[in-house]
């Protein structure tokens, strides 16, 4: 799999966004470290706080599916730079430790940054107190 196929994928999952209120289609694709991809898109709600992002969607079809280890994540959106991940979704993927995001637009740019360029203080379990 490479980082060109990975961000088709994430192209092609964009088509499926549902998106009325900001018209903002995103597309992500997630390798598992099996081998399989999973993508998904951002799905918007009139509540938005319930909105969920695209990078959210693929890696959590791939936690409802069993898979835990992860190569790379792709995201891709209709932007004049490569789009980045929101706050939340660099949680998640902190969460599961994907360390490497290939952020792409639709033109066929492309950066690829690791975790910690990403997020570099994420909130992690070493912190909670159990």
């Amino acid at each position: 799999m490479t980082e060109k196929e990975l961000v088709e994928a994430a192209k092609r999952a964009r088509q499926f966004a549902y998106s009325p209120y900001s018209n903002f289609k995103v597309g992500a694709a997630v390798l598992t470290k099996s081998g399989k991809i999973y993508s998904g898109c951002n799905i918007e709600n009139a509540s938005y706080g319930i909105t969920n992002c695209a990078e959210r969607t693929a890696i959590f079809k791939a936690v409802s599916e069993g898979e835990r280890d992860f190569l790379a994540l792709a995201v891709a959106a209709d932007t004049d730079k490569p789009t980045a991940p929101c706050g939340a979704c660099r949680q998640v993927i902190a969460e599961f430790k994907i360390n490497k995001i290939i952020m792409a637009n639709v033109r066929g740019d492309t950066k690829v940054v690791t975790l910690e360029e990403l997020l570099p203080f994420p909130f992690c379990d070493n912190d909670m107190i159990l």
